[in-house]
């Protein structure tokens, strides 16, 4: 274990090239949960360009028995955890080399390497994992050609899978059976999986354009094979997308997914077999909501495009994660904008992407654990496996798509795939063959500039000025940039900033754009900020405009400009760029929300002015927009996202104001919400389509808000009807709408409903997962929730060691309900503490992610500042912290 002071940092100029480089492995499997047995053979050779040096195996917690090299002994040490091997035969030659080792599935709680789960083994790799089923070179750029032999008692393990195709299987002496795989594709070693227990699957054949076949297979216990259609359907989805799209065919016989409910991760992409948190597998009407639906989609189909944007070309190193994770976030949603079809749909995937974004990556832009896209060091890689690397990556590559277009794009992945497929390669390498495809782009006229995105942390403010020449007929805008500084980065040159506008007339037309020297005019124009400050003059406009700046959000940047009330309620009512128009009303909420919160005394019963209840009743009953669409302009802004606009945060007063604005919403809208939740009811048979989980959004949202207008009012017959229809719903969606609208109201029905569901689905894992969620996400009255949460930890449904389980209950708790967990007494501080302590010491990956929950405690007002610090001290006085969660800890404090 890591002890204070032996933390190394890891730095991405220190890279070196390896001296060894490994051919072939050939692995033989003897699984066994106490004792699995690995036979490791490698076919090494020196790299020419490196001078000679020992080979340096990594390895952790493996028992070492036997290394042979050209089937002869040989000395060898040990250095730390890693083998050390000295007097390797010289010369350009091959050498055989032979490792026998073993390990213990079973005990394996970290679920880092090779593990065992409810009776099947399972393995995750990256991003170190490897080293933990056998000594290797475990690092991305060393990439080589396997083959796999598993051997098992056939009766408990009867299903066997690596990566590639299966080329031999066949039964053994003493129950035992086994299956050999042979992966034509060469791969680093954190894309290494094997599978084996007792599953079934569903199968489908399909026929790629070039016309070969191949089997899809998603594996899954016994019991829930029903719930993968959708999943197989998302699979299928994915091939022919990324086919049409980018040309990019399925390269193996069959592609497999294999669900598991014990996984750190969501899923991860080895080479043809997918392990997946039963998650973003498991999905049918009774159990799975729209959202989750939506992400089984999304999820499937980013480890699909893994398959060549990480595994046909690979990171160099693990400062490159962003180089296939941004790219790779950036086609998954593309491909859920282009399923979901129409123009509105795609725009609410679009907020919706934008909204995690501002609410999670912007505070980490911010945080003590801010760090480019491409980082310059790492104690800990798992630590960085973050919305940095994974969203604000994806905008990056949206922005080179921006700059170049679409069809420009699509000549850069082809470039790219030319130059690079079968390596290891860097994001520099990305971007230069998006520049080369597109010589005459802004981007390769700005390229090195651009290249900053990559190597500077923090979230860039651009602002904006506009003047109006009435004689002229003159619209002058300047905007300037400028970006704070960030832990380890004081100082930060000009970025490359698309800028996507327009201009809106006061009553709402859209306004042709012509700038200075140029013949033609059009709606809508990117502008591409390079300097600190550049002005634009666009003549023949015929009246003072309304700017509509930042469209479909072309930057992942911070936009000021001084917009009265009324722009923002004429680009509410009007704008036809989707995203500002939703960005206006979250303005004006947010607005209104800060005002309140800096004025002293009780909090107002009406905080939002008629003008803005007004327009969100126009939006509420607008016969044009999708119902998702109004669903999330409805919404105000998250708690969060308030507490980021502020440089000393009280949680409980912004708690307070957004409550006061949403109750105030509730009443002022009650008829509308009613008029909402009677027309938009989606009775037919259950679709997971865009059009109809926007209904039961919005639906789920007026019901919401008809319960907490029953709270003021003291009516009974709306958290009535919540009950009737959390009994006879005939979707997860509509029953989960309907349990939630009673629980964040604080409905007396609340109770029995939970007891009811949980009745209901106590033998659904991934139910009783949102049903904990619930709970602990709860509005927090009387400080009544940290109790729940406490005594919830005793229901016998409940797990530490699941990573679901844990997720679904503390997680929710002390990351997603400011309002409970930030408590006057610090009791939720208190309580984070303990949990962080007891989870480092079973899997320390899960413990650190909640150990970001205090990121942003230096922002907090007193008392809670001075609770969080010493929180945050309480758990860094441990002295055989993880590395992981070492490394979070000591980045808060600052110290």
């Amino acid at each position: 274990m890591l002890r204070e002071g032996q933390a190394t940092a890891i730095y991405r100029a220190d890279y070196q090239a390896p001296a060894w480089w490994i051919e072939t492995v050939d692995l033989t499997f003897d699984l066994d949960p106490a004792k699995t047995r690995v036979l490791n053979k490698m076919r090494i050779r020196r790299n020419p360009d490196v001078p000679a040096q020992a080979l340096r195996l990594d390895g952790d917690e493996l028992n070492l028995a036997r290394v042979l090299v050209n089937g002869g002994g040989t000395s060898f040490k040990m250095d730390g955890s890693q083998l050390v091997l000295e007097n390797l035969p010289e010369g350009d030659d091959p050498i055989e080399l032979e490792i026998f080792t073993t390990c213990a599935p079973e005990k394996n709680t970290k679920l880092m390497g090779l593990y065992v789960s409810e009776g099947t083994f399972f393995t995750q790799c990256e991003a170190e994992g490897f080293r933990r089923i056998t000594y290797f070179l475990d690092r991305p750029d060393v990439m080589a050609m396997y083959t796999v032999t598993l051997r098992a008692n056939k009766e408990a393990f009867p299903v066997l899978l690596s990566n590639g195709n299966l080329v031999e299987a066949g039964d053994l002496e003493d129950g035992r059976h086994f299956a050999k795989w042979v992966d034509p594709h060469k791969k680093p070693s954190y894309l290494f999986a094997l599978v084996a227990g007792k599953l079934v699957a569903r199968e489908q054949l399909i026929k790629s354009r070039a016309g070969r076949d191949h089997l899809l297979q998603v594996f899954v216990r016994p019991g829930d094979l029903e719930k993968t259609e959708h999943a197989m359907n998302s699979l299928m989805h994915s091939v022919a997308w990324d086919e049409a799209r980018f040309g990019l065919s399925l390269d193996l016989d069959r592609f497999m997914i294999v669900a598991t409910s014990d996984f750190n991760m969501g899923a991860m992409e080895n080479k043809g077999l997918n392990i997946f948190n039963t998650k973003y597998v498991l999905a049918s009407q009774s159990t799975a909501t729209d959202v989750d639906f939506a992400n089984v989609e999304s999820v499937v189909g980013h480890e699909y495009f893994h398959n060549w944007t990480g595994n046909r070309i690979t990171c160099r190193d693990w400062f490159q994660l962003s180089l296939k994770e941004g790219l790779t976030v950036f086609r998954d949603q593309e491909f859920s904008m282009d399923m979901a079809g129409t123009p509105s749909a795609r725009a609410v995937k679009r907020i919706e992407d934008v909204r995690v974004l501002r609410t999670v990556q912007f505070p980490e832009d911010a945080g003590p654990m801010a760090h480019p896209v491409r980082p310059d060091s790492y104690i800990e890689i798992n630590n960085f496996y973050t919305v940095t690397i994974y969203e604000k990556g994806a905008e990056v590559v949206r922005m080179q798509h921006n700059l170049v277009g679409r069809e420009g794009f699509a000549k850069g992945m082809k470039l790219y795939f030319e130059r690079h497929d079968g390596n290891a390669v860097t994001c520099d390498d990305f971007v230069q063959a998006m520049a080369d495809a597109n010589p005459d782009s802004p981007l390769a006229q700005h390229l090195e500039q651009f290249k900053r995105w990559y190597s500077q942390s923090g979230t860039p403010a651009v602002k904006a000025v506009g003047q109006y020449d009435a004689a002229a007929q003159t619209y002058t805008l300047t905007l300037s940039q400028s970006c704070p500084a960030t832990a380890g980065q004081s100082e930060k040159l000009p970025f490359v900033i698309p800028v996507q506008m327009g201009l809106l007339g006061q009553d709402g037309t859209a306004l042709p754009l012509q700038l200075q020297g140029e013949a033609d005019s059009s709606l809508s124009k990117t502008l591409v900020l390079t300097e600190n400050q550049q002005t634009w003059v666009f003549h023949g406009v015929t009246q003072a405009p309304v700017p509509s700046l930042l469209r479909g959000f072309s930057a992942p940047v911070v936009l000021h400009y001084d917009f009265s009330d009324a722009e923002l309620l004429t680009q509410l009512a009007h704008d036809s760029d989707a995203f500002n128009r939703w960005e206006a009303g979250q303005r004006l909420a947010l607005r209104y929300a800060l005002q309140a919160i800096r004025t002293e005394g009780e909090v107002a019963a009406d905080i939002l002015p008629a003008a803005f209840v007004s327009a969100l009743r126009d939006v509420l009953r607008h016969p044009e927009l999708d119902a998702a669409y109004k669903e999330l302009v409805l919404q105000l802004p998250s708690e969060a996202y308030i507490a980021e606009q502020l440089d000393v945060v009280d949680p409980q007063r912004i708690h307070a104001v957004r409550e006061s604005m949403r109750q105030q919403l509730a009443l002022a809208l009650q008829a509308d919400w009613e008029w909402a939740y009677e027309t938009h009811q989606d009775t037919g048979a259950y679709r997971p389509d865009p059009v109809s989980a926007g209904r039961r959004s919005l639906t789920g949202l007026a019901l919401l808000m008809l319960c907490l207008a029953a709270r003021s009012t003291g009516d009974t017959v709306w958290p009535g009807k919540a009950y009737q229809r959390f009994k006879v719903a005939g979707n997860m969606t509509d029953r989960f709408n309907a349990l939630s609208a009673l629980v964040h109201s604080g409905a007396a029905l609340a109770q029995p409903a939970l007891e009811r569901f949980h009745a209901m689905f106590k033998n659904e894992p991934l139910v009783i997962d949102k049903w904990f969620s619930l709970q602990a996400a709860a509005c927090d009255r009387g400080g009544q929730v940290l109790p729940a949460v406490k005594q919830l930890m005793q229901h016998p449904d409940f797990s530490l060691k699941n990573p679901n389980r844990a997720r679904s209950l503390i997680f929710s708790y002390c990351a997603a309900n400011p309002g409970a967990f930030h408590r006057p007494d610090a009791a939720g501080y208190v309580f984070w503490s303990e949990r962080v302590l007891e989870l480092d010491a079973i899997n320390p990956q899960v413990a650190a992610r909640l150990a970001r929950a205090m990121d942003r405690w230096s922002k907090l007002a007193e008392p809670y500042r001075t609770a969080a610090r010493e929180a945050l001290g309480r758990v860094a006085a441990k002295p055989d912290l993880s590395n992981d969660v070492r490394e979070v800890i000591t980045r808060a404090i600052g110290d």
